[in-house]
C-alpha cells in the first residue's frame, strides 16, 4: 500500500512498514513542512493514504471539503507501536481504506468515516 506518513509520525514507522512490504513516503524527510493543506493534496495526488497523529487533516478533509486518498489517524498510540498498529490496521482494514475514507485508531478501538454518500 501507497502511504505518506505526517513528520509527527516517528521517522521509525517508515522502515517499519517499507520492511512490510509498502511504499511509504515521510513528510520527516522533506527540506521544510509545506503547511496540512499541501500534505494532503501531495498525498492525493500521489494516491497514498495519509497516516497522521493530527486531528486537524480530518477537520480540514471535512469542513473544508478537501478531497484526499484517505486518512488514518493514530490517537494516543506510542512512537513504537505506531509502525505495528499500521501494518495491523492496513491488514484488517485495507478495504476500508479508500479514497476519501477517515480512519481513527486508539487503543483498543477502530472508527471509520466511509467517504461521503456511503
Amino acid at each position: 500500500m501507497k502511504l505518506l506518513l505526517d513528520a509527527c509520525v516517528w521517522g521509525g514507522t517508515k522502515k517499519y512498514l517499507e520492511n512490510q512490504g509498502h511504499d511509504v513516503v515521510w513528510a520527516g524527510d522533506w527540506l521544510e513542512d509545506p503547511g496540512d493543506r499541501e500534505i494532503l493534496q501531495r498525498a492525493r495526488n500521489d494516491g497514498r493514504i495519509l497516516v497522521t497523529l493530527d486531528k486537524d487533516f480530518g477537520e480540514i478533509a471535512i469542513l473544508e471539503g478537501l478531497p484526499h486518498f484517505g486518512i488514518l489517524r493514530l490517537v494516543d498510540i506510542s512512537a513504537r507501536k505506531q509502525g505495528p498498529i499500521c501494518a495491523e490496521v492496513i491488514s484488517r482494514y485495507g478495504a476500508e481504506l479508500m479514497p476519501g475514507s477517515i480512519v481513527t485508531v486508539e487503543p483498543g478501538r477502530v472508527r471509520i468515516r466511509p467517504p461521503d454518500g456511503e
